[in-house]
């Protein structure tokens, strides 16, 4: 009936991928780690360790690709990792004026969009940091691109999943600029 051979193949697989599952969870964590604190850093405005933190998690995700191109089954943590780092580099971006692409920083376009709907809560706490110090033309300018952002996302036919959840809240993180503008103001 069944090859037996076969069967010895698969044991073989799935005894491989058993043992490299620690091995992506532990990567994902390093991943989240690097990439939380070059948020972290952009918000102090050191982009020197920011783009060291960014450096290091690029160099962890290149490890982990070959094994997952083989193992597609151990993507799970490795997404949510790679979705932070996604947003790290659109922050950097943001801070640098060096906005990427999703073709840039080697992500998939949901990945992207997932990213870039996050990216809004970082440029919001951004904004309460300028507005602490009166910097109204800053507070402005991350305004005006989370409405971008916004903008952008609306043009997509989202379904009710995770990335429709995170465009619904950029509208509050709009709001909440908006509202800093607006004290700005008196």
């Amino acid at each position: 009936m069944i090859d037996q051979k076969h069967i010895k193949d698969m044991e073989t697989y799935v005894k491989e991928e058993d043992s490299l599952r620690e091995d992506i969870i532990a990567n994902s964590r390093l991943i989240l780690k690097d990439s939380k604190s070059a948020i972290y850093s952009l918000h102090r405005k050191d982009q020197k360790e920011a783009k060291k933190s960014i450096d290091s998690a690029l160099l962890t995700i290149k490890k982990c690709k070959p094994i997952l191109q083989k193992h597609p089954h151990l993507k799970g943590s490795f997404e949510n990792a790679l979705e932070e780092y996604a947003e790290a580099c659109l922050f950097y971006g943001y801070v640098t004026d060096k906005f990427p692409s999703y073709k840039d920083i080697d992500v998939d376009p949901i990945v992207y969009l997932q990213a870039l709907s996050d990216l809004t809560g970082e440029l919001s706490r951004k904004a309460v940091l300028e507005a602490t110090v009166k910097n109204k033309k800053e507070v402005q300018k991350i305004r005006d691109l989370i409405h971008d952002i916004q903008g952008i996302l609306i043009k997509f036919d989202l379904r009710n999943g995770d990335l429709r959840k995170k465009a619904d809240a950029i509208k509050w993180n709009l709001n909440k600029v908006e509202e800093l503008l607006y004290d700005l103001k008196k």
